[in-house]
């Protein structure tokens, strides 16, 4: 991932269920990843792919 997460303010060390988000180098697609198993890949969007995710949470 790349060197600026964003961790969810929801992150705790008492079990928040949550995630980081990044900007990935390239300046166009995220990558999001468990802050409760870093080690574990992350999963990358694409700028279309990222935008019809948030999109889609904002509605329901």
């Amino acid at each position: 991932m790349a060197s600026r997460c964003a961790t969810s303010s929801y992150s705790n060390d008492q079990g928040g269920a949550c995630v980081e988000a990044a900007r990935l180098d390239d300046g166009q697609a995220m990558a999001i990843r468990d802050t409760k198993d870093r080690t574990l890949p992350a999963f990358t969007f694409t700028p279309d792919a990222w935008n019809t995710f948030l999109t889609t949470v904002k509605e329901h």
